[in-house]
C-alpha cells in the first residue's frame, strides 16, 4: 500500500524526501527553548542576557528586568550593542514569540552560539505573574 502511495504521489514523496534532508543539514538554525520560569536560572547560573527584539514603544510598556533592547529590524546594524555577551548565553524575547526564531537565525548567521529562545515570548512571561519594568 505504501509502495503503491509513493508511485501515484511520488512528487510530493520527493518534495518530503527533500524537506528532510534539509533539515537533517541544520538543525541548530532554532534556538533551544527556554520556558519563562527557567529563564531567571539561566541568567542566574550562566550570566545569560535577555535580548528583547520588540520594537521600543512595545519595549517600553513592558520587558524583562536588565533586558537589551534591540528590535528585529535593526540586529544587523546595531549587533555592537550585543558584541560584548558573545561569549554569554542568549535569551530571545518577543511578544509572542514568533518573531524570536528570525532574530535566532540572524545571530546564528553573525556567530553567535548560545542561543536561546523564550517559549511563549512575553506572552508567557506574563501569564506565568512574572515581573517586567516599565520605561
Amino acid at each position: 500500500m505504501l509502495f503503491d502511495f509513493v508511485l501515484a504521489y511520488w512528487h510530493l514523496f520527493a518534495m518530503l524526501v527533500v524537506v528532510v534532508f534539509l533539515l537533517a543539514l541544520n538543525p541548530g538554525a532554532g534556538g533551544k527553548k527556554v520556558s519563562p520560569l527557567q529563564l531567571p536560572q539561566l541568567q542566574n547560573r550562566e550570566a545569560a542576557v535577555v535580548l528583547d527584539v520588540c520594537e521600543p514603544e512595545a519595549f517600553k510598556q513592558g520587558h524583562i528586568e536588565q533586558a537589551i533592547n534591540l528590535p528585529l529590524g535593526q540586529i544587523k546594524d546595531k549587533i555592537a550593542k550585543l558584541n560584548k555577551h558573545k561569549s554569554k548565553p542568549i535569551i530571545v524575547a518577543c511578544q509572542n514569540g514568533s518573531q524570536s526564531a528570525k532574530a535566532v537565525a540572524i545571530l546564528r548567521r553573525l556567530e553567535f552560539d548560545q542561543l536561546y529562545i523564550l517559549e511563549g515570548g512575553l506572552a508567557a512571561w506574563r501569564k506565568e505573574n512574572l515581573p517586567l519594568v516599565k520605561g
